[in-house]
Formats: C-alpha cells, structure tokens, sequence
C-alpha cells in the first residue's frame, strides 16, 4: 500500500532532481521500498546548458527533450506536472497551484501532496538586478520555451531583412547578449556560426560579416569572471577573431524595445537583446517560510537538510550550501554541484528509509574544473581537484571531447548505457540528412 510507504516528493525536474528521481525509483520505487513522485511546472526536461544551442538554432529540443511522464514509467517513480507554491511543515504537506493551458483554462486543479522526505530542486532564473525594461524587453535564457522563443525572433528579424525593399536598419540585426559567463559567451559563438548557417540556405540579400553583428556586454573588468583568468583570455581572444563586440567593464543601465545602455552612456541599436547576466533561486521560495539568502536560496547545513527542518531538502541552483562542512564560503552554481548533490542524497534517503539512520554523511564541494565551448571554433577548460592532481588548461579536440562528454554522462545517468549508444548511433546517421541549423 502507497500509504504505508515512505513518500518521497522531489519538486523540480532539472538535472539534480530528475537524476535524482530516476535512481531513488530504480532501487527504492522499483522494489516497492518507498514512493518516488518527481513535481515540474513542464511536461518535458531538456539540459539546461544546452539552451544556448536551441536559442541559436543549433540544436532541436524537439530532438533533445525528455518526456517527464515516459521517463517515470520506465523508472518506476511517479510524475505530477504542477507548480509548487506552499509547504504546511506541521501536516508535511506540499500544494501546487491550478495548472491552466495557454489559453488560460484551467487543466488541473489545486492539489496538495504528502511527504515523509521533500526535496527542492528547482533551480535558478536569471537575475536581472531590477535594470530598467530588462524584464519587459530581454529575453532571458532559463527554459527551452525562452530560447525558443529567442531563435524564432531572430530567424524572423533575417527573414524579413532578406524580403524588406528598404535597406537593413541599425539594429535590426544586432544581438546584444547581456553578461559573459558561460552561457553569454557560449551563445556569442554558437550565433556566429548559425546565423552564417542560416544564410547560406538561399537568404542572398544578407551578409553576415556586414549586416549581422552580436554584442557582449560585462559589467566585470574580463569574460567569464568566474572562472580562471587564462581561460578568459583564450576566449576573449577567439571572440575577438569571430569579430564580436565586447564591452568588458559596463554595466547595463536600461534596456528598451530598440536597445541598451551602459553605465558610461554607450547606447546599441537591438532589437534583439538577451539577458544572462546573474542568477537567482525563483522567487517563490520567499513564502515558503524556510530561511533563505538574499537571492532566495534556501540555506542548508553540510547534509543538504533545511536550517529550519530536518525533512526537507534541497540541491543544485536553489540550495546556499557551504562548501564544506563549517565553511563560510557558498557551493557555486553549477551542473556539477548539482549532479554531486544528487549523488549525496541518493545514499542519504536511502539510508533514511532502509536502515532507519538519521545519522547522514554531509557534502563537500569538489570543483571537477570548467569547460567553455565556443562551438567548431574553440573549446577551452581547466580541470582541476583529482581529476589532474592540480589544474591543468586544456583547449581544442581534447577539451571539445570531454565537452560533448558531458553531456553524455548526464543521459548515460538518466537511460543507462545501451540508450545512450543507440541514441549516439541514430544522430550520426541523421545528421548527414538533416540542414545542421533550423531553418523554422
């Protein structure tokens, strides 16, 4: 019987929380030792890192999603589609608001789920420091719906550039990306190439090295200022060969339907302007009366539990978890904390449930290093901790492999080997048919 067994809620299904669901289903759910349910506001998951590629056309989410419902028949956990919004402690209980479709009719009404164990996994969003018109006119780059929305933006501004009688306007085809961390100058260099991509399938009127520009806008004095400055300088240097605008040491000021402007009042023309400059856990995490930083992170101890309730949990983007035990110093968000975390929690339940143990390891931090992909032209990385015995710059094939790599562990955690070389198989041989950038 369900009720007689320990109930699992995760909420959110991004790469901790659904690799999370998938183990705990795998072992726990599939030997009927505890009831999984995983809770997303979408029906499908797509990697977040690779949102660039969907903005820029590079890549197909269609091709690319996971079917949340699919995902948890095969792994034996349950999958409710609604968003969370309040947490009764005392009844531990969690309850998701209606869920309307587009058009604004009510699908599924309100509902409230039970929990012995509730996780919190349900990311960040971009932050953009209240800067004027940021929210009304930038287009952030948090959900494939976000850069799919993007890529149709831009495939329509070069589709009326090349039927327009009048000359191309300022502007009309420039791309301000706000922000260069990863995603920032990951989506500089994936536009390059896709929009070069995209004009060369009979779109003659334009030429990319004339009539299409893409700006990059960093309030830090380098690129990617959180990470090592030698892998700044190898991307800045590549961008600046691709020919890309940088604006390193301004800071966004305002941002309207027709552009920006900086702090040291440089005005572009854009009409196409996207934001990836910080990030924030959601803001709904401010009601839940949990304690919570000042970008609404929920603050946990070494063990990955609320400060305020031992049963509740939370991982990855939307968790300020110390880097170790008694450090003062936070875990940087990132795709590798959270895969960690996932990976702490799965021994840590389990432990809960099958041997009654409270008693539970806590997280360290282990930085693995990074990796920017800048597309064919470039890819660059600095790994560190045990993987090199230090750190160690790696750039070109070897880096561009242990990329692709990736992306490749995160599925193998999600289908297993066989799936994964399967799928692998099928893309080579589909890619050699298919136009290597959407063209709709």
């Amino acid at each position: 019987m369900v009720e007689n067994l320990h109930k699992v809620v995760i909420v959110g299904g991004g790469a901790g929380g659904l690799e999370l669901a998938t183990k705990l289903g795998d072992s726990l759910g599939k030997k009927n030792k505890a009831h999984i349910t995983l809770i997303d506001s979408k029906k499908t998951h797509v990697w977040k890192p690779l949102l660039h590629e969907i903005a820029a056309g590079s890549l197909n989410a269609d091709k690319d999603e996971l079917d949340y419902l699919a995902q948890a028949h095969w792994h034996h956990f349950n999958f409710r589609l609604g968003r969370m919004d309040t947490i009764d402690r005392e009844k531990k209980e969690i309850s998701l608001e209606p869920y309307h479709d587009s058009e604004g009719a009510q699908i599924i009404p309100r509902r409230n789920f039970a929990y012995d164990t509730l996780v919190i996994a349900v990311g960040s969003t971009i932050n953009d420091f209240g800067i004027k018109g940021a929210k009304e006119h930038a287009i952030a780059l948090d959900t494939p719906q976000q850069a799919e929305r993007f890529h149709q933006k831009l495939h329509n501004a070069i589709l009326r550039a090349q039927t327009q009688a009048d000359a191309i306007l300022p502007g009309q085809l420039e791309v301000v990306i706000v922000g260069a961390g990863a995603t920032g100058v990951e989506l500089a260099a994936e536009l390059h190439k896709a929009t070069r991509e995209m004009t060369a399938y009979g779109l003659d009127k334009i030429n990319p090295d004339r009539d299409i520009s893409i700006s990059l806008i960093e309030a830090s004095d380098r690129l990617l200022p959180a990470l090592p400055s030698r892998m700044s300088q190898s991307v800045e240097k590549e961008l600046r060969k691709l020919k890309v605008n940088l604006y390193i040491g301004e800071r966004v000021t305002e941002v309207s339907n027709k552009g920006i402007r900086t702090h040291k009042g440089r005005y572009i023309n854009s009409a196409l302007v996207v934001w990836a400059a910080g990030i924030k856990a959601p803001s709904f995490l401010r009601n839940l009366n949990l304690s919570i930083n000042t970008i609404n992170q929920i603050k946990v101890l070494s063990t990955l539990q609320s400060k305020d309730d031992q049963s509740i949990f939370a991982l990855g983007d939307c968790a300020a978890c110390p880097q170790k035990p008694g450090s003062k110093s936070m875990v940087p968000p990132r795709a590798q904390s959270a895969h960690q975390q996932a990976s702490l929690l799965i021994k840590s339940i389990k432990k809960i449930i099958l041997q009654k143990d409270a008693t539970l390891p806590t997280y360290t931090y282990k930085d693995y290093g990074s990796l920017v992909n800048l597309g064919t032209y470039s890819t660059v990385g600095n790994l560190m901790g045990s993987l090199t015995g230090g750190s160690m710059f790696v750039e070109g094939l070897i880096a561009r492999f242990m990329y692709l790599m990736l992306y490749q562990m995160h599925l193998w955690a999600l289908h297993g080997p066989t799936m994964v070389t399967l799928r692998l198989v099928a893309k080579f041989i589909t890619r050699r048919t298919e136009a290597h950038v959407k063209l709709h």
